[in-house]
């Protein structure tokens, strides 16, 4: 049974995203030389990559992501964006799923930290995949908050790769970890970025926002158990500097069951969307969905008839920047004059977990006001 979406009296008034340098994946396959098994002594090259996962580029700045810095510095940017201080936050939400800092939500206190948010604010930080973004605004919602910060990023060029630019071993050839034969491919499909927004609660804004880990029911199908993106080293069961748990430190995808869950769970929040909004595809200006690969993307537009217009994509040319993904096409719409005050847009993500979710909000950057409006 669906659930119905519930009110999100909420305007995305801030956004900016960082990327890194982008890449094309013949650049990536040298760095990552990851071992041809059909010709032993050579290496994957780009366009056999590209074959396989359809990723033609890559956001890839192990440099520029090095420290939390440049993540800080994205959402300073969203808060400018916004016309606010830090001080103006009521509640910050962090989302990712490779923190600089694995233990105690010590990314959260960092980043808040470093951009001066009030002593008395909590940090939210979640350890989440490619619906974090979801996840964090049905949060906000039942917080009930008045000015969210919601931060973004994923650095797998900092959990894959060395200080020296070398693929880690683990990546190359594990025999430990259960998907050690494709684990070169988590590295070579995710992407570097950072992203951030800013939610601010108006109880006139009817927006809907809908969250679900589809444990118990998926659909008409059972429950989904498997965590889709499996990274088993450095809990209590591999604890860092236990035998094998460098081993166990690599993210390991179920290629299979992300392909279902992602074309049944996009199909299942567009038709929950629909119940609660019929027709809602005409009245949003664009439908960020969750950047997974070209194929599943272009599947569910398909499904459901819209056009590369109202939903672009970057996986392509970015590949995956995971959470970021879908703040990262909004930043391109806004950066090239595709959107105007008070757009509507639809976010819609699914992932590991698992989880997925959508949110519809009217967009009212500043910086989008009609000419001759007053200032925000």
């Amino acid at each position: 049974m669906l659930t119905a979406p519930r009110p999100f009296p909420y305007a995305l008034t801030g956004a900016h995203t960082t990327l890194g340098p982008v890449i094309t994946m013949d650049a990536w396959a040298k760095l990552a030389q990851v071992p041809d098994r059909r010709k032993p002594g050579s290496a994957l090259d780009g366009p056999f990559i590209t074959r396989l996962l359809g990723v033609e580029g890559k956001s890839w700045g192990p440099e520029q992501f090095a420290t939390p810095e440049t993540v800080a510095e994205t959402a300073r940017a969203a808060l400018s964006s916004a016309h606010l201080d830090a001080r103006d936050i009521t509640a910050v939400v962090v989302v990712t799923c490779n923190p600089y800092q694995t233990l105690l939500d010590q990314d959260a206190f960092t980043l808040m930290r470093m951009l001066g948010i009030a002593e008395h604010v909590l940090p939210l930080q979640l350890g989440a995949g490619c619906a974090g973004l979801a996840r964090a605004a049905a949060l906000v919602a039942q917080l009930a908050t008045e000015r969210a910060l919601v931060i973004a990023y994923s650095v797998p060029s900092q959990m894959s790769f060395d200080e020296d630019g070398v693929m880690l071993p683990a990546y190359q050839d594990n025999a430990v970890h259960p998907y050690g034969k494709n684990l070169w491919a988590a590295p070579a499909l995710f992407s570097d970025a950072a992203a951030a927004m800013v939610l601010e609660r108006d109880e006139d804004i009817d927006g809907v926002v809908l969250y679900s880990r589809d444990s118990q029911t998926f659909g008409d199908e059972p429950g989904v158990d498997d965590p889709l993106i499996h990274y088993l080293g450095g809990g209590t069961e591999h604890p860092t500097g236990a035998p094998g748990s460098a081993e166990m430190a690599c993210f390991g995808m179920n290629a299979p069951e992300i392909a279902h869950y992602y074309s049944g769970g996009m199909m299942l929040n567009h038709q929950m969307l629909e119940a609660a909004r019929p027709g809602y595809l005409k009245e949003v200006h664009r439908v960020y969905t969750h950047q997974a690969n070209p194929l599943l993307v272009e599947e569910f537009i398909q499904r459901t008839g819209l056009t590369a217009e109202q939903a672009p994509s970057n996986v392509r040319q970015l590949g995956n920047t995971v959470s970021p993904s879908t703040l990262a096409l909004l930043h391109a719409d806004q950066e090239n004059g595709n959107l105007t005050y008070d757009d509507r847009a639809c976010f819609s993500v699914v992932g590991s977990g698992p989880e997925r979710g959508a949110f519809i909000t009217p967009i009212r950057i500043p910086t989008l006001q009609p000419l001759g409006s007053p200032p925000a």
